[in-house]
């Protein structure tokens, strides 16, 4: 054994280089991934699960150089942690998307106040329901499993190592936030519509009876409207916005519109 050992350390220097290499990427993007990076869950339980996908993802990964330089080492762990965050914040995006959409749509339905801080971030009830809903159902869909196989194929678009372009990440950031902000509105569609309608049929009435408290009236049923609107479009809603979530997954580089 005492023989062995010279031959076997540098083949487990150059392992263990290898798993801090891969765990630069898979750490940046855990602490921001969905389901599993939320603000909630502790910090212990993140670092266990993204030494988890690390030793998952490692086998598929090739190694990168076992004896870099200094300043090739400090310019790998910035651009492994920079792929990582981008990467991350490409899928918080579509968190963001379901906590827009409930904010519009309570706002849109006068439910903006119930239960406002019941989750970590300020969101109104249902932006909180729409989002927990969300993130039950990607993981139930295989989230962890659709996690890894993004891992790995990320090393295929961003080789270990090599630093994105400035002028394609900030476009690429720029169109994500886009189509967020888009994907948001599309989901509380129907919420706004019946706002719409509501605030006109409002006017219309107050129109015809000045001396009716339309206010008193329009008030239950704008409730009433925007409950049901929630519980009988909230599968749809979800849906649209599991099946954009693993279009992500898929290419993430999506070109802009």
């Amino acid at each position: 054994m005492i023989g062995l050992s010279p031959a076997l350390l540098p083949q487990l220097g150059d392992g263990l280089w290898h798993v801090f290499a891969v765990f630069l990427r898979v750490s940046a993007m855990v602490s921001l991934l969905p389901a599993f990076g939320e603000r909630s869950i502790p910090a212990r339980v993140k670092l266990g699960i993204a030494v988890a996908f690390t030793l998952v993802i490692t086998p598929a990964v090739q190694a990168p150089n076992s004896d870099p330089a200094f300043l090739a080492l400090v310019r790998m762990i910035g651009t492994e942690v920079l792929v990582g965050i981008a990467l991350g914040m490409g899928l918080r995006l579509f968190v963001l998307a379901l906590q827009t959409a409930g904010s519009i749509a309570a706002q849109s339905t006068s439910l903006s106040q119930i239960l406002g801080g019941a989750a970590a971030d300020p969101v109104p009830a249902m932006g909180y329901l729409l989002t927990l809903a969300g993130l039950a159902l990607a993981v139930l869909l295989g989230l962890h499993i659709r996690v890894a196989q993004f891992l790995i194929h990320s090393y295929t678009l961003f080789p270990m190592g090599v630093a994105a372009q400035a002028p394609d990440l900030s476009q690429w950031g720029a169109h994500q936030i886009a189509r967020s902000f888009s994907l948001a509105f599309g989901l509380a569609m129907p919420f706004v519509i019946a706002s719409l309608i509501y605030n006109l049929a409002l006017g219309v009435i107050n129109r015809a009876m000045p001396q009716l408290m339309v206010a008193f009236v329009g008030a239950p049923a704008i409730t009433f409207a925007g409950l049901f609107l929630l519980f009988a479009g909230a599968p749809l809603i979800l849906s649209v916005w599991s099946d954009a979530l693993f279009a992500f997954f898929l290419n993430p580089l999506e070109a802009t519109r």
